[in-house]
């Protein structure tokens, strides 16, 4: 099995959860999200794009329904013993399988969680699955139940974490030397995921971001790449990562003589994210961050060049994004705690005068003050 935490880790993990199974009455849960599955078990596989779900009981027993290309993924990459498969067919309806499943591990009637907030479970599978279960038992949404036991990092897993920032740090250096009057956005791009390839990393749970020019004002990716002109920007937003495991970054980096907006920008960016990791520590709430952001910068007359968020937990993630389910946003209360692996970003975009900046890296929470997991300043980068 090619899996990436020790036995005891695993078991550790699995007690956590029937524990907070048997806190929410749960007689079993339906494991969609493919992060969920792989924190849990180390089952590593793009197959969640078809149906697939992990059944788990409040006992700790484990039982795998999934399409038979999976078979032999889920044996090699996981310690799941029980594996069903659902056979493809024209008008398959893989949960009628499910629901048979469930028949047959006595859970007929019980109180049942599924994770249904998770790209793992399309909007037609959920029409099939609650058609099929509605009469079969209690069924709850258990759709945070796995991505909150996940939001605190063990010491294995930030070391993985740490790797991916030290890959993050690695894909900035490969890069920063092609910015530059005449650079081609698509070197740029190369030399940062290669950078994370060649270090031993994974490819990242979303695209990487990279804009130049009116594109440096998006903060998705998108396709088509141009040149740099002779006064320019570019926004780039990318992660190491490793064993899934991701820390990204986001920096604005201007080519020519910075605009006074831009440097306007790049102080209230700083301010802002200095001041929240004076309140990224134990006693806060993600709430807390947010309302520190925003203060900041509505301050400073920025309110409607800012974003509604400025940052997210992250950690092990499958495509399509790197984002975890708890994001600094207004009124969350969500606690902070340490050992939580963070991406805290501040992005302006300025359209009326076409200006972008942004600023953003990955921080290990402590007892105290964040650890910046990034060997990268918060330096103004201008070439």
């Amino acid at each position: 099995m090619a899996l990436h935490f020790d036995s005891e880790e695993y078991a550790n993990r699995l007690q956590r959860l029937t524990a907070r199974m048997r806190e929410d009455k749960l007689d079993a849960v339906l494991l969609f999200a493919q992060e969920s599955m792989y924190w849990l078990t180390g089952y590593d596989t793009f197959g969640y794009c078809f149906f697939q779900t992990l059944v788990v009981k409040a006992d700790g027993s484990m039982v795998l329904l999934t399409r038979s290309a999976d078979l032999r993924q889920a044996r090699h990459t996981s310690n799941i013993e029980k594996i069903e498969i659902w056979v493809d067919r024209v008008n398959a309806d893989p949960t009628m399988d499910l629901k048979n499943l469930l028949s047959d591990l006595d859970l007929l009637g019980c109180r049942i969680g599924i994770e249904y907030d998770t790209h793992g479970l399309t909007g037609r599978n959920t029409r099939l699955l609650d058609n099929q279960l509605q009469s079969f038992g209690e069924i709850v949404d258990a759709s945070g139940i796995v991505s909150r036991l996940r939001l605190i990092k063990s010491p294995a897993e930030i070391a993985y974490v740490e790797r991916a920032a030290a890959l993050s740090d690695d894909a900035l250096d490969a890069a920063r030397p092609l910015i530059a009057a005449g650079a081609d956005e698509a070197a740029i791009l190369a030399a940062l995921q290669n950078a994370v390839l060649a270090g031993g990393g994974d490819y990242a749970a979303n695209e990487f971001v990279i804009g130049s020019g009116a594109d440096a004002l998006l903060c998705r990716s998108k396709s088509g790449r141009r040149r740099l002109d002779a006064q320019d920007q570019l926004t780039l937003e990318w992660s190491g990562v490793s064993a899934r495991y991701h820390a990204p970054m986001m920096r604005t980096a201007i080519v020519g003589e910075p605009t006074s907006r831009h440097r306007e920008l790049y102080s209230a960016c700083r301010e802002a994210l200095q001041a929240m990791e004076m309140v990224l520590r134990p006693g806060n709430t993600f709430g807390t961050v947010f309302e520190t952001f925003t203060r900041l910068i509505d301050e400073r007359g920025l309110a409607r060049h800012r974003l509604n968020t400025c940052g997210y937990s992250v950690g092990a993630r499958f495509a399509p994004s790197w984002m975890d389910h708890q994001s600094f946003l207004l009124g969350n209360p969500q606690e902070i705690e340490p050992n939580m692996s963070l991406f805290v970003h501040t992005l302006l975009f300025d359209s009326d005068s076409g200006t972008a900046m942004t600023l953003g890296q990955t921080y290990l929470t402590t007892t105290d003050t964040p650890k910046a997991l990034s060997r990268y300043g918060l330096d103004f980068i201008e070439v």
